[in-house]
């Protein structure tokens, strides 16, 4: 397996280089301006490499990622329940958690891509510790001295009593679950961004490809997703959980293989050092100028009071990473830019930071609002592989007199929605909205996060009525689980336009350092959102009476979920709003710009004309 090499910025191409790609005087017309390498190190030609023929590998690779997840997630409650003999809360508990740290640890994935390994090497590398997790899994699930004794015992059943798993038995579990959320984590934050890279954004061509990409990236997601509830469900209910893990296992292997074997169409972008770090000088140099009473000001016509510093190189010194133009919002973080002192001039960033140093760290604070007003919507999204299957496996699932549809499958409802939607709004919709906005994607990344956020409420809105249509003739008839459709169809809906929205936006507004973060960061809101759930559950039973009088109880006929809906319903709302006020307020990193003051070349331009007075 071969690692990109040590990258080189496009003006050091040699002819040599230039003559070996078989190139002649236009050569540098056909190579990336983003700095990307290919799998030699030389510059990238865009004619070999990246683009559509390295992103069907990465496409792959994602699909079978989701398949063997979702493989997991929509029916580890049931594992945990009847081959595992844990109580129901418990099993809730554990897979809700599960699924929580699965997608915060994409944090530590994008640390390492970012900082040291590359996006590349990341996914490899989790690539392979997730498919040892799966392996284990098979085994847990296929050696019986790995699970406890089988039935005659019942799980659930008043009077049969079940012994529980050893802890030996619960360890090793645990750890196959442990290293499958770690393979997650370091996997989730790099491919979308990976993907990403092999479409050069000061190409025309390319930049619009790359759009077009996000939305085919959230179709193998949803691909993925509709394996994993039909087929994989189908394996484990028929053949055994051996084969419904063993299949998505086999599966991750053969997808290392697919993308390695892509290798050679890439484009790759060197690690820079770690982001966190350089954020926490930014704070550090800030504060400690702050301390010293140094005032930054901005002055008509965008000039500073103060002198920023900036290297002089065409580079910036973030190796790998260009240089950043000023802007004058948070402009307390600009006095980490401010000489006080010229011994600190290139010898210490935690004395003295660049302006490009500044404003990268600028452009992960600002879109935190946008992050934090978005989180709402995955509380929503837990639901679907929660209470909404909960609400299914009571309900008439008959497909004909010798089919039924198993509840863990339900969820298809909406990854076939998602699975429609995306090619009709990349082929019908985008065009048509092109034409009256005048955007490339017919509708900002904003504007289609909002409109995903808006969608939302009227999912709730659909599931608070018709559970309240179901609770009051759950005597008399069983509902027909197609009944559920629309809050299922609601919700992909607006999962599609959302979830896509966040990968434009969070990658766009991410510096060529932080892409990989910037991804981890709207993953995390899933696993915050998952969490978040859980929380809130245990909330509404306890203030509503508890498991016997409240709005959840084990009995579902007998509870309020249509309240609990109507709750969600209410905070899908209020997010909206709040949504609208941070996007409205929101600047992004191309616009009001300020203007750089280079230390340096003030200086070298004070000692020319000094030189040339008389």
């Amino acid at each position: 397996m071969h690692s990109p090499p040590p990258f080189r910025p496009q003006a050091e191409v040699t002819a040599m280089e230039v003559e070996a790609a078989g190139g002649g005087d236009d050569m540098t017309t056909h190579l990336v301006s983003n700095g990307s390498v290919d799998i030699r190190g030389r510059p990238a030609d865009k004619r070999k490499t990246g683009g559509w023929k390295a992103s069907p590998f990465i496409i792959a690779n994602e699909v079978a990622e989701r398949m063997a997840f979702y493989a997991i997630a929509v029916n580890m409650v049931t594992y945990l329940v009847k081959e595992m003999h844990q109580s129901l809360p418990d099993a809730a508990t554990h897979t809700t958690d599960w699924i929580g740290a699965a997608f915060i640890l994409t944090i530590l994935g994008a640390f390492l891509a970012d900082a040291y390994l590359g996006r590349f090497l990341t996914i490899v590398i989790f690539s392979c510790i997730y498919a040892v997790g799966m392996i284990l899994l098979t085994l847990s699930a296929s050696v019986d001295g790995l699970r406890p004794p089988p039935p005659p015992c019942v799980p659930g059943l008043p009077g049969s009593v079940c012994k529980p798993a050893t802890s030996k038995q619960t360890a090793f579990l645990y750890t196959a679950l442990a290293l499958i959320a770690l393979g997650t984590g370091g996997i989730k934050p790099c491919v979308s961004s990976f993907g990403a890279d092999q479409f050069d954004e000061a190409d025309k061509n390319e930049a619009h490809k790359k759009y077009s990409f996000f939305n085919w990236f959230f179709f193998a997601i949803n691909m993925g997703v509709l394996l994993a509830i039909t087929l994989m469900v189908f394996v484990e209910e028929r053949m055994g959980w051996g084969w419904g893990f063993g299949v998505p296992a086999a599966s991750t292997m053969v997808s290392i293989l697919v993308l390695v074997a892509g290798a050679r169409f890439y484009r790759y972008q060197r690690p820079v050092g770690s982001a966190f770090t350089r954020f926490v000088q930014v704070v550090a140099a800030a504060c400690r100028n702050h301390a010293k009473g140094v005032v930054v000001a901005a002055a008509s016509g965008g000039v500073r009071e103060e002198e920023l510093y900036e290297v002089k190189t065409k580079e910036s010194d973030i190796v790998g990473a260009p240089k950043l133009p000023h802007t004058n919002q948070y402009r307390f973080l600009d006095k980490a830019a401010v000489v006080t002192d010229v011994k600190d001039i290139g010898t210490s960033r935690w004395r003295l930071c660049t302006v490009t140093q500044v404003e990268e760290f600028k452009c992960f604070v600002r879109v935190l609002p946008v992050w934090a007003s978005t989180i709402a919507l995955s509380i929503s999204f837990a639901q679907l592989s929660t209470l909404f299957i909960s609400q299914a496996t009571i309900m008439d699932r008959k497909l004909g007199p010798h089919f039924a549809i198993s509840p863990g499958s339900v969820s298809v409802f909406a990854a076939i929605n998602a699975l429609l939607l995306v090619p009709i709004y990349e082929g019908l919709v985008v065009p048509f909205l092109r034409r009256f906005t005048g955007h490339r994607r017919g509708i900002t990344s904003l504007q289609r996060m909002g409109v995903g956020l808006f969608i939302s409420i009227f999912a709730f809105f659909s599931a608070a009525v018709v559970e309240k249509k179901r609770r009051d003739h759950a005597e008399a008839t069983s509902m027909s689980v197609f009944w559920l459709l629309p809050q299922y169809f609601l919700m992909g809906s607006a999962e599609v336009f959302t979830y896509v929205g966040q990968l434009e936006f969070f990658y766009d507004e991410a510096t060529d350092g932080t892409r990989s973060l910037s991804s981890a960061m709207f993953l995390s809101e899933i696993g915050i959102g998952s969490w978040l759930s859980t929380a809130l559950v245990k909330i509404v039973g306890r203030t509503t009476g508890g498991v016997e009088k409240g709005w959840l109880r084990n009995n579902l006929n007998q509870s309020r979920l249509d309240c609990f809906y109507w709750v969600l319903c209410g905070i899908n709302v209020v997010n909206f709003f709040v949504y609208l006020v941070v996007a409205r307020l929101y600047r992004g990193r191309d616009g009001s710009y300020g203007t750089v003051i280079d230390a340096v070349v003030i200086k070298d331009e004070a000692d020319e004309k000094s030189t040339a007075e008389p």
